[in-house]
């Protein structure tokens, strides 16, 4: 069986949806970097992009949003830098172990207002399950050999997860609503 992510791998827990938040931390044994969040992830999924941090050994990542003002760093947040200036998510990652904290949008895009976290930082339990596998075609780029892609999608579907090549269809609706919006064809959001 392909080994997918430590947190899918033996099956997904479910969450619960009355789960307020809670506080991740890097990887540095001491003085961890430390960000706390006052909600529950939305959209948390599985993610093959080559950008999202995965931990050693991991195929995919597993990332969900936060809106940005339910996020705030809360211990050594000087050892944060920004992974790739130039990417339309800015990653926040700890300089000493690497792990990517969070990530968040600063210029127009449909996502913007949105922190992107890997709540598998989080020693607490309670954090909203993977829902989708998104960009799984994406490992193969990354070196993944493509005769074994249909084992990837075929894991995933035992699992309960729908697998794209890009995100999810409410996912993409709203961002060609954003679009159909700024670009006068839909009218102005309420």
């Amino acid at each position: 069986m392909v080994s997918l992510h430590p947190l899918l791998d033996n099956g997904i827990t479910p969450g619960s949806g009355s789960f307020p938040g809670g506080t991740l931390k890097c990887l540095c044994p001491s003085s961890p970097v430390e960000i706390t969040l006052t909600t529950n992830v939305a959209h948390n999924h599985a993610c093959g992009c080559s950008k999202c941090w995965k931990p050693a050994g991991a195929l995919f990542s597993i990332v969900g949003v936060v809106p940005r003002n339910e996020l705030s760093v809360t211990a050594n947040g000087d050892k944060l830098v920004i992974v790739d200036e130039s990417a339309v998510i800015q990653r926040y990652a700890c300089k000493e172990c690497g792990t990517h904290l969070y990530g968040r949008i600063e210029k127009e895009h449909p996502f913007y207002g949105l922190d992107f976290v890997h709540a598998e930082l989080s020693e607490e339990e309670g954090w909203q399950e993977p829902q989708f596998a998104a960009f799984v075609s994406s490992v193969i780029e990354q070196g993944f050999d493509p005769a074994k892609i249909g084992e990837v999608r075929a894991r995933f579907r035992e699992l309960g997860l729908e697998t794209y090549d890009s995100l999810s269809p409410p996912l993409m609706d709203a961002i060609a609503a954003w679009t159909g919006r700024k670009n006068g064809k839909l009218p102005a959001a309420a």
